[in-house]
Formats: C-alpha cells, structure tokens, sequence
C-alpha cells in the first residue's frame, strides 16, 4: 500500500490494488491456452445439451445470457489492463527520450498532442525517411543508416 496515502485514502488504494491484481491475474487467464480450452468445452457441452431441451429457448438464453455477461465484465477487466500495459509503454519510452541525446524531449508527453499535431509530426517521420532514402539509395526504413 502506498505509503503517502492519508487514512481516508487507504480503503480506495486497497481497493485499486486488489483490483488491479485481480484484473491482471484474470486477463493474464482468459488470455492463456487453458480459457480457450474451457470455453470450448462449455460450447460444445451447451449444443450437446441442445437435443435434450429440444433446442428451445431457454436453451438458447442460457448462452446468450452467460456469454453477454461474461463480455461486459471482461471489457472492464482487459480495458484496465491495457490502460496500466499502455501507461508503463508511455513511461519506458519517455524514460528513452530523454535519455536519449539530441532526442526532441517534446515527443515525451506526445499522447497529449492534438491530431493535428500528430498528423503533422507523422509528416515530418515521413518526409525524413523520404530523405534518408534518397540519401542511402534505397526506399525501405530498413535502408535508414544505424544512428551509432
């Protein structure tokens, strides 16, 4: 637990990291070999059943219901995921700019820019690979000399 929160704040940070830890165990789950697993075999078990219930609706709902349920709440889990996945990429490569002499220190906060000012910095990439090529002879970005 944090040791900077308040006594007020430390229910929502115990909060926030149990559910960050349950969020991370439970995608890192649904994404492995075994949910695939599980998930098939529920299908299949669910159209054996088909016949017996003489394909009726309830039959039907029982999917319907369980997998829509199973979607919205996974949707809140992988979003969260993916927010925390995204947040620590935007930070190591951050951390590289600015390590990085001659790096444009400006592109640390670049997913703040407007969409104008990301359609105009790509421009710029574009029109530099353009002239990199033009100078090496080649046309790729694997024909861009090592910087080293």
């Amino acid at each position: 637990m944090s040791q900077t929160a308040s006594p007020a704040e430390r229910p929502m940070v115990l909060i926030r990291q149990r559910f960050r830890r349950f969020a991370c165990a439970t995608a890192e789950w649904v994404g492995s070999p075994w949910a695939f697993l599980v998930a098939i075999v529920l299908v299949v078990v669910w159209a054996v059943m088909g016949p017996v219930f003489h394909y009726s609706d309830t039959w039907q709902l029982v999917i319907n219901t369980g997998t829509t349920i199973l979607t919205f709440l996974m949707v809140f889990l992988i979003q969260s995921t993916q927010n925390r996945d995204a947040t620590a990429i935007h930070l190591k490569l951050d951390e590289l700019i600015r390590a990085v002499k001659g790096a444009r220190t400006s592109l640390v906060r670049l997913e703040e820019f407007s969409d104008e000012e990301l359609t105009a910095l790509q421009e710029q990439f574009r029109h530099l690979h353009d002239r990199l090529a033009k100078v090496n002879g080649g046309t790729g970005a694997r024909d861009v000399p090592e910087t080293r």
